[in-house]
């Protein structure tokens, strides 16, 4: 079902003009992509490109992409308390390489907050996936 989603989602995305493209995964140490899932469904039907990295991916991985993709904005799914300290290297390597204010970064999940957004530089803290959509459009807003 949600393979069929998916396709139909990425048909529908293609045949108009992409608001910007978004690098999502969950973080290094999370295993579980259904929340992840369901915002990047909810990102391609508002009309942005998704470059879905997965599961378990790195810091490193999410800046790599989005360098490589030209992409706007960073989503990282946090939902296992002990990989937030991850969020530090994410910030870390966008900064070295000098991306850190142009591309974007938000987080969402059970393992993060406003606070956690707060304390790691981090652009936006989204509550679910709508939420996510609203605040990927303010921050690409000019």
């Amino acid at each position: 079902m949600l393979k069929a989603l998916r396709l139909e989602v990425s048909r529908l995305s293609e045949s108009r003009k992409s608001l910007g493209k978004v690098v999502i995964g969950s973080l290094k140490g999370n295993i579980q992509g259904l929340g992840k899932d369901m915002v990047a469904a909810a990102l391609r039907s508002a009309g942005f490109q998704v470059i879905d990295l997965g599961v378990n991916v790195s810091p490193e991985n999410f800046v790599t992409t989005a360098e490589r993709e030209k992409a706007q904005v960073i989503a990282v799914s946090v939902s296992v308390g002990k990989t937030v300290p991850f969020l530090k290297d994410l910030v870390d390597i966008l900064n070295q390489k000098r991306l850190g204010g142009r591309v974007k970064t938000v987080i969402g999940g059970r393992a993060v907050s406003e606070k956690t957004c707060k304390e790691y530089g981090i652009d936006a803290y989204v509550r679910d996936e709508w939420d996510c959509v609203k605040k990927v459009r303010e921050l690409l807003s000019p």
